[in-house]
């Protein structure tokens, strides 16, 4: 069996890079919004398949449906690194809460799970073929090889596409987050591949909305700021919509005391505090409770993407917005995402 090396990985960048400033050139393809998974198979059958991931937990027994696929169609041994994605609706869009349902611990759900929302995996580089490592090769050669590799392969495996036009690319980055995608990278065609590093270049979409503060979280060191909660208005009702983290030391304990004046507090004095929400990924004895906040403090946050009616990922503080009333923090200031289906994406 291969042994399966950390993920090469991307480093943020604000727009689709010219590729005639790197040397080489630059290859261009989507960015999924799965689970990276780096697949090792021996050749022996459903026995010999190990999903790695881009931590050390393994997702193997996560995806029976996958294992069986990569024991009956791939031609031999090999090592591919791509990404885990289930899609659901017409036109298709990825799904990122089907997906995380996948993790989970019985296995009569998993196995549920695997016939009733399926996973595909989506190929995008090939580390080892048979007893030739590709690693030390330059990505123009493992593309070719991932190629001539997958060329009559069928679902639910799939070779993401690639273009070296970075006209292509923006079109790409505008069209396909309809589809659930969350972007573009940007490969250097002569760099080996490099396990742990951030050779790789994502660009990603940026936009702001101005949310309203319901509480915050105290930072695992216990002193200050982990997290502030946000929510939106939807017809009267607030919601909350996600979390704004990665302050430095200094602002964690700064916030503390800005945020005091609107504390709730009880009849006795004390903060009150609310009952935050656990996902399959929060371990059973972490804190999620949190301090709560008078819904009374605007701020402008960046994020990339909304999942269903929260943001996908955790968003950025900008700066607070004193001018603005919390009752205008809606939904209906978001940009609406044209639909595209992803069977164009995978085409």
């Amino acid at each position: 069996m291969y042994e399966i090396p950390a993920p090469m990985l991307a480093k943020a960048v604000p727009g689709i890079p010219d590729p005639a400033k790197t040397p080489g050139g630059l290859s261009f393809e989507p960015k999924w919004d799965g689970f990276r998974a780096l697949i090792a198979y021996d050749g022996t059958g459903p026995g010999g398949v190990v999903i790695g991931s881009r931590g050390a937990k393994p997702l193997t027994r996560y995806f029976p449906e996958l294992v069986a696929a990569f024991a009956e169609l791939l031609p031999g041994p090999c090592l591919l690194d791509g990404e885990i994605v289930v899609a659901h609706g017409e036109p298709a869009r990825l799904s990122w809460e089907s997906l995380s349902q996948r993790i989970h611990p019985a296995t009569s759900r998993v196995e549920l799970l695997s016939r009733t929302d399926p996973a595909q995996f989506i190929a995008f580089d090939l580390l080892a073929t048979g007893d030739r490592d590709l690693q030390a090769e330059p990505f123009a050669a493992r593309r070719a090889a991932l190629e001539e590799l997958l060329a009559a392969i069928p679902h639910p495996i799939h070779l993401t596409r690639t273009t070296t036009d970075p006209g292509l690319a923006r079109q790409w980055l505008a069209q396909f987050e309809g589809a659930g995608l969350d972007g573009v990278v940007a490969k250097p065609l002569d760099q080996p591949y490099a396990p742990g590093k951030r050779t790789m270049l994502k660009i990603k979409h940026a936009r702001t909305a101005d949310v309203v503060a319901l509480g915050y979280r105290i930072h695992k060191s216990g002193a200050g700021v982990g997290s502030l909660l946000v929510g939106l208005y939807d017809d009267g009702s607030l919601n909350q919509v996600g979390g704004v983290s990665a302050f430095s030391d200094a602002r964690r304990l700064a916030l503390v005391d800005e945020l005091a004046p609107w504390v709730e507090t009880d009849a006795s004095g004390e903060a009150v505090r609310g009952d935050g929400e656990r996902s399959r990924f929060t371990a059973s004895d972490k804190d999620t409770s949190f301090v709560r906040l008078r819904p009374e403090r605007v701020l402008e946050v960046r994020y990339d993407q909304l999942e269903g009616r929260r943001f996908r990922h955790t968003v950025q503080f900008e700066r607070w917005r004193p001018d603005r009333e919390p009752g205008s923090c809606t939904y209906d200031q978001l940009e609406k995402i044209a639909a595209y289906d992803l069977a164009d994406v995978l085409d």
